[in-house]
């Protein structure tokens, strides 16, 4: 259901939001750790090991997707907030075409230099061959993740958070289904997993697509919204692109420090790639309602920016902020005294060597949530702006400070030196983009209110 954020009560609305959410990212989690659980459980260490050495490609590619689409729906959210309904179809058709044509080019290139990248992250032999297979068949269902990404961040920008969830719902199930059928009844192993992955992508998309046809008239295009004039049009696509490509290249760079760090990890074997795999996915669900809320908030503040509420919005993300502190510091709780515990829900009992790294990793990293939950706070704030060069600046900075931590403590400390990577840059991305969000949000103020003060001279 369309929702307008312009009106109401900010935190009430973020938090209606938020949940559907959170809930939504849960069970898109569910695509990856199912895959992590089942081949774990039933295929062993080894081809565990194999999914977790390409994990960081994966999250790679599918950031680039999600940050190019997630880009192009600020704009969408800035139309519907200024009421331009027509803007706003003309907006989805602009993101349809340009994140196609991204998907097309991205899509060759990664399936031409697999091999010279997966020998750059320097996967080990005996797990080479589950591990290209899962990338591969990622990649080449690429444009499933795209059109399913593009359809849900184009239905959140509308301020509908539930549809998605629906959808992904019903698509997790179906790929824990597909896994265990793959793996278990036709003994596809490893690869199995990632043709699961792709066909609930699939249809998660095609779901999308059936609810906004019956419920959503403001998205039924006409023949008209696709026609492309280069004369009047490319100041158009030039303003997707604008908010589009430093979002995607953000996360790209945000893809590529885990990238950096898995190739590092993966020098120490298979053990500390499979906790350190176990790990990641248990500090990603761990900070799903920080990521969530920051969602939410990307939503709210591109419905405001549009209908220029600049002091609505510097309320609400100062609201969202102390809601992030306080998860950030329960989670850190959860993850002191029950990350164990939820390791060997991926891992099983017998394995408890794997068990304690993957734990000594997550007691590190909590410490450190709540410059991770205010970096998803001013992030967001700034992207739904539409202001994505600062982010795209301050992942420069994480990638330089994560990628210079792996190495250089990795030498000094073993593998806890790449424990400690992430942290450190969370500390030096959150101060930026806080820097850039509060002078950002003091310019736009200063702008609203000398144009008042102009108006109220005219009228005089």
């Amino acid at each position: 259901m369309i929702n307008d954020l312009t009106r109401g009560a900010p935190v009430k609305l973020m938090l209606l939001f938020s949940v559907p959410l959170l809930i939504g990212n849960i069970f898109q989690q569910f695509y990856n750790i199912a895959d992590i659980i089942i081949v774990g459980r039933t295929l062993g260490m080894k081809a565990l090991a194999s999914v977790g050495a390409v994990s960081p490609l994966f999250f790679l590619i599918m950031f680039i997707i999600v940050g190019l689409t997630s880009g192009f729906s600020v704009i969408t959210g800035q139309r519907f907030g200024a009421k331009d309904f027509n803007g706003v179809r003309r907006s989805v058709t602009m993101s349809t075409i340009l994140s196609f044509l991204f998907t097309a080019l991205f899509t060759i290139f990664c399936a031409v230099f697999m091999n010279q990248l997966l020998f750059l992250m320097n996967v080990p032999k005996e797990i080479y061959s589950d591990a290209f297979w899962y990338i591969e068949i990622v990649v080449l269902g690429l444009f499933v993740a795209n059109f399913y990404n593009l359809l849900a961040n184009i239905i959140r920008a509308l301020g509908d958070s539930l549809t998605p969830l629906y959808c992904l719902i019903i698509a997790s199930v179906l790929n824990i289904v597909l896994a265990l059928l793959f793996i278990l009844k036709f003994d596809w192993g490893v690869p199995g997993s990632a043709v699961a992955l792709v066909l609930s992508q699939a249809v998660s998309g095609l779901l999308c697509i059936w609810y906004v046809k019956i419920h959503f008239p403001i998205l039924h295009l006409k023949r008209n919204d696709w026609i492309f004039d280069w004369k009047n049009d490319y100041k158009f696509a030039f303003e997707h692109l604008k908010v589009g490509i430093p979002m995607a290249v953000q996360f790209a760079i945000l893809g590529l420090s885990i990238l950096i760090i898995q190739s590092v990890c993966n020098t120490f074997g298979s053990d500390v790639i499979a906790a350190f795999t176990a790990a990641l996915r248990i500090e990603q669900i761990a900070t799903l309602p920080m990521i969530s809320f920051g969602v939410a908030l990307a939503s709210y503040v591109a419905q405001n920016f549009g209908a220029c509420h600049f002091s609505r919005i510097r309320y609400g993300v100062k609201k969202a902020s102390l809601i992030n502190v306080g998860l950030s510091v329960f989670m850190a709780f959860v993850m002191h005294f029950w990350g164990g515990y939820f390791v060997r829900i991926f891992v099983g009992s017998g394995n408890e060597h794997v068990v304690k790294i993957a734990h000594d990793y997550l007691f590190i990293s909590s410490l450190f949530y709540f410059f991770l939950a205010q970096i998803f706070i001013y992030r967001n704030a700034l992207q739904g702006l539409g202001r994505a060069m600062i982010p795209m600046l301050a992942a420069v900075g994480e990638l330089l400070m994560r990628s210079f931590a792996a190495v250089f403590l990795a030498v000094r400390i073993s593998y806890f030196g790449v424990f400690y990577a992430g942290p450190i840059a969370w500390v030096a991305a959150s101060l930026v983009l806080a820097i850039g969000y509060y002078t950002t949000i003091k310019r736009f103020i200063y702008k609203t209110q000398q144009k008042l003060r102009m108006h109220k001279a005219d009228t005089v």
